[in-house]
């Protein structure tokens, strides 16, 4: 990435405030020093001496360790920014990067908010709304239905397209609100579970239904736009390494696509973002049929991306500083013609978990730590020794990124980076990513969105089964 200092004009912003924690909260920060610019942190009670805090040019506490009570309170976070002087809010992501409640509440105060507007959010955060733009902008859907009243509705859809199917929530995400339906008989049960796990998740337990595809890989295309017209796409990342719908493992490029269809993908991405008037950074994302390699709109996230380290080795552009650059209404610092992809890159999330024990999340303090370094290394963490992993959030203690030549190459960095990663006091999922990373249907390129439970993790299981039983 150029590191060089950025000169922001059109809006003037000068303090950033972070609406955040861990790994992103820092890399904002360091994105804001990039243009010469100061941050400040919000921080709960828990994290009043986390690195973000230590390292922005100021943090204030906005509220108890509970997220409920800190960084899901929008009044909070407004109320600390106007506090702090600052001219401009960055979500991050999770907690309420895409709550278009909070865009408003930020420009009612007089508050830039980093990221997309909020009528952008709320036409792609409701998933029939997202799909029924997507149809419109000649961008293929997944076949299936519109809101459903009752499981006899989405039980003559399934009949139409053949099951099976997915019942999911409109409203819904990460595999929340969502249930595989293979007969008929199903329907009923698994529509009322759906609705109710949707009603308490998200607060709206409407469904709808789609055609379920069963070897799919998932593959999303980085957008970022401005408020002058321009927008533009950064490839795609192959993101089908999953286990419960949560990802593990993304690189870039993907294994599987062709160049007429990455080029088939960016232009889907771009006339849907187009279609809304889309500035900011963002991702659409697509299944592919890995039986025929046709791929259809999935959804699209108005947000920064725990995994746009991917995009921004291959690339060599500064995603989080270009937000900061378009929300202060400056056009776009690169043209689709000056955007090349180099080399392959790869991301594992590192997560205090024990994946022995069905991923269970192990926080607690850190007592020794040394990253790997090297040349097309990059560690985004917010972790060191005498860090204690607080229980109250999301397990993830760092993003581990490497950048080659090949694929090959890459695999075999990430390997010894992961190897040389020492991590005592947690237990973490490093060497669960190094041996996903040497099977062999991995290193192929075969990997579906359900490979790990279905092939891998019992595969896993049943050597050390055998082990046991010839130790």
């Amino acid at each position: 990435m150029n590191d060089a200092t950025i000169p922001l004009a059109r809006h003037d912003i000068r303090r950033v405030f972070i609406a955040n924690r861990g790994e992103i909260a820092v890399r904002i920060v360091r994105a804001c020093r990039s243009l010469g610019i100061e941050s400040v942190v919000g921080v709960s009670e828990a994290d009043t001496d986390s690195m973000a805090a230590r390292m922005a040019d100021q943090a204030v506490v906005i509220g108890p360790a509970p997220s409920g009570q800190s960084y899901l309170r929008a009044d909070l976070l407004v109320k600390a920014a106007l506090e702090t002087r600052c001219d401009a809010v960055h979500p991050g992501y999770g907690f309420l990067s895409e709550r278009s409640s909070f865009v408003r509440a930020c420009s009612d105060a007089g508050l830039i908010f980093i990221g997309p507007s909020a009528e952008a959010i709320d036409a792609m955060g409701d998933k029939i709304t997202a799909v029924s733009l997507a149809t419109k902008a000649d961008v293929p859907r997944v076949p299936g239905s519109g809101a459903m009243a009752d499981p006899a509705a989405a039980r003559r859809i399934a009949e139409e397209i053949g099951y099976p199917v997915l019942v999911k929530a409109t409203a819904g995400g990460g595999g929340r609100g969502m249930r595989v339906v293979r007969s008929g008989a199903e329907m009923e049960a698994a529509f009322r579970s759906a609705a109710s796990e949707a009603q308490s998740a998200f607060g709206d337990a409407t469904l709808y239904v789609e055609k379920f595809i069963e070897r799919a890989r998932h593959i999303e295309i980085q957008v970022i736009g401005d408020q002058h017209g321009n927008i533009v796409h950064l490839g795609e990342r192959e993101c089908s390494t999953q286990r419960r719908h949560q990802k593990l493992i993304e690189e870039a490029p993907s294994p599987a696509l062709s160049a007429a269809q990455r080029a088939a993908m960016g232009q889907c991405a771009l006339r849907l973002a187009r279609n809304v008037g889309y500035f900011g950074a963002g991702t659409v994302e697509f299944v592919v049929d890995a039986r025929d390699n046709r791929f259809y709109f999935l959804e699209m996230n108005t947000r920064i991306q725990v995994e746009h380290p991917v995009t921004e080795m291959i690339t060599g552009r500064d995603l989080v500083a270009e937000q900061i650059r378009v929300a202060a209404g400056l056009p776009l610092s690169f043209t689709q013609d000056e955007i090349t992809l180099h080399g392959h890159a790869i991301e594992c999330r590192l997560n205090a978990e024990d994946p022995d024990r069905n991923f269970l999340p192990r926080p607690g303090l850190i007592t020794g730590w040394k990253a790997p370094a090297g040349p097309g290394i990059r560690l985004d963490s917010h972790c060191c020794a005498g860090y204690t992993v607080p229980p109250y959030y999301d397990s993830m203690i760092g993003k581990l990124i490497v950048h080659a030549p090949t694929r090959s190459e890459a695999i075999a960095k990430m390997t010894a980076a992961l190897s040389d990663l020492q991590v005592q006091g947690v237990t973490t999922t490093a060497a669960f990513h190094e041996a996903v990373l040497a099977d062999a249907d991995f290193a192929a390129g075969q990997v579906t969105t359900r490979w790990v439970e279905e092939t891998f993790l019992p595969a896993r299981k049943a050597a050390r089964a055998t082990q046991e039983a010839t130790a």
